[in-house]
């Protein structure tokens, strides 16, 4: 995958379009990200020890990965994600608009 967790990512499809957040997780198998504040759900939960009240609790869920695209940290802009070899042959993550290294 091209996005990696602490990335900050926007949302092109879907109910959160237009959305910015920060990856929380990544789960590579089956394509998905969580996003930090997007794809949030309702869930009714029971009286339980770890929630005295029950009642309604919003949580987060994963979304995949094709809906969103990486926000460079360099020109703010959305953009797709290439890859360069430095001067040690290691691979580093590239924006396409501004060709600078993303870290």
């Amino acid at each position: 995958m091209k996005i990696k967790k602490a990335d900050q990512v926007k949302v092109i499809l879907g109910k959160d379009k237009g959305r910015v957040g920060v990856v929380e997780k990544i789960y590579p198998k089956s394509h998905k990200l969580l996003v930090k504040g997007i794809n949030m759900y309702k869930k009714h939960v029971k009286k339980s020890e770890s929630f005295p009240k029950g009642g309604i609790v919003e949580i987060n869920r994963p979304m995949l990965d094709n809906k969103v695209m990486l926000v460079c940290p360099n020109c703010k802009e959305k953009t797709r994600v290439g890859y360069t070899l430095d001067s040690k042959q290691q691979k580093q993550r590239l924006c396409r608009k501004c060709h600078k290294v993303i870290k």
